[in-house]
């Protein structure tokens, strides 16, 4: 049987400045690529025609293209992870397993377990930081304490960052590859279907990014560079982004850094993986949990267009502009009284950009829950976020078209009488 290495391919889906990669192909070992569609993964997503598997499908067949030109082919396997290396270990001689940290709690363990499995078998198993630029106990406070508050965490992290010296990991141009020819599973053979949704291309201009301070709150513009699902699943390194960031917008920089200080939140505060609030005592809230209601948000027929045009967008597109994020989620939570998990889980449905991370830390914000959290008594007033952000209403009109007609569904709630309840609920909750 041939010695080979096995690359991982996981939230990494790219050979440009892949640091795994890179040292796989960089070692001894002829090396075999593999991607593994875990069957604990999609056999939880009850809808069949969820984008997120065509986009990593799609993603994985660029990848195999570009992969066999430099003479390898990628394995894409439809597996539990450990069986799958199991099997790959009857057919060769693998000597070393390399692929990329993934921070995630189910990811640690299903890792941990390999890693034990390969030990038993003498075949090393290296994993690399890839997909942060910081990650773990790297930026941590003076007293040696992890940071729960951005912006102390964002100024040692540019510190760090400027007395670091960087480099980007060549790793397309190596081609130290396994021979080996593998068909690709379609996307019916997963259990899936096509979704007719467009991904957003990765081609978006340094103006965009210099005049993303001015134009980033206002969702009728096409001001965002919609990257986030690339990062997301790897297509673009972060290195690659913050590169691009530097001297030409702070404001860019620190959306990719809130990026690093989620993960970080997430490996120090393992409590939030498991539905427990950051602080604890957000957790005594008395939701009212209307279903009814939470359908109305869901379906984007609150009577708030800004609202509804968010969540419209988001059902059709798979994505959502940031700040019109934020206005729908104060509105489930603090108008509706509905539990931020709820919104939490049902944008980890739908989201193409969906990061455990950063979708709980963006919910737990605006439940006033979480770290660096707005206060609770800060309710977003869904008229005033319309004139400050959507005054000529382009958003509004492009998603929520009838919202001047009579059949336009009336304000499911008074915002001033929502307001009262929610603030009078928090009150109670944290006597």
């Amino acid at each position: 049987m041939n010695e080979i290495s096995v690359f991982w391919f996981r939230r990494d889906l790219r050979l440009e400045d892949n640091v795994g990669l890179f040292a796989a192909l960089s070692g001894p070992f002829p090396v075999l690529p593999i991607f593994i569609f875990d069957p604990a993964i999609l056999d939880k997503l009850e809808n069949k025609k969820d984008a997120r598997v065509e986009f990593i499908r799609q993603a994985l067949s660029d990848l195999k293209s570009e992969i066999q030109k430099r003479g390898g082919d990628l394995l894409i396997l439809h597996d539990n992870p450990l069986a799958a290396f199991k099997s790959l270990a009857q057919q060769y001689q693998i000597k070393q397993i390399i692929t990329n940290h993934d921070y995630e709690n189910y990811a640690i363990h299903r890792d941990s377990a390999i890693n034990l499995w390969a030990k038993d078998l003498g075949i090393a198993f290296h994993s690399f930081k890839d997909q942060v630029i910081f990650e773990k106990n790297e930026v941590l406070s003076g007293q040696n304490t992890p940071y729960t508050v951005f912006t102390p965490y964002s100024r040692k992290w540019k510190e760090k960052f400027a007395n670091t010296e960087w480099r980007q990991f060549e790793s397309e141009n190596l081609a130290n590859y396994a021979n080996g020819s593998f068909e690709m599973p379609s996307l019916s053979e997963l259990g899936f279907q096509p979704t007719g949704i467009k991904f957003p291309s990765l081609n978006f201009s340094d103006d965009l990014i210099q005049q993303y301070t001015l134009r980033r709150d206002f969702p009728g513009l096409d001001a965002t560079s919609h990257v986030s699902v690339h990062l997301r699943f790897g297509t673009i390194s972060i290195r690659n982004l913050v590169k691009r960031a530097l001297g030409k917008s702070e404001t860019w920089l620190n959306e990719l850094i809130w990026r690093d200080f989620y993960f970080n939140i997430t490996f120090h505060f393992p409590h939030i993986s498991q539905g427990i609030a950051f602080r604890k005592e957000y957790d005594r809230m008395n939701w009212r949990n209307n279903e009814q209601e939470f359908v109305a948000w869901k379906s984007g027929q609150t009577g708030y267009p800004i609202v509804d045009a968010g969540m419209r967008e988001l059902n059709q597109t798979g994505f959502m502009h940031n700040r019109v994020r934020m206005i729908v989620a104060s509105f489930l939570i603090k108008h509706l009284l509905i539990d931020w998990r709820w919104g939490e889980a049902y944008f980890a449905e739908k989201l193409l950009d969906f990061d455990f991370s950063a979708n709980n830390g963006g919910w737990q914000w605006a439940a006033g829950s979480g770290c660096d959290a707005a206060p609770y008594f800060r309710v977003f007033n869904p008229y005033l976020q319309t004139q400050k952000f959507d005054k000529d209403l382009s958003y509004i009109r492009k998603w929520v078209p009838e919202f001047q007609e009579l059949h336009y569904p009336k304000p499911i709630v008074d915002h001033e009488f929502a307001r009262k309840r929610v603030l009078a609920a928090y009150k109670e909750a944290l006597g």
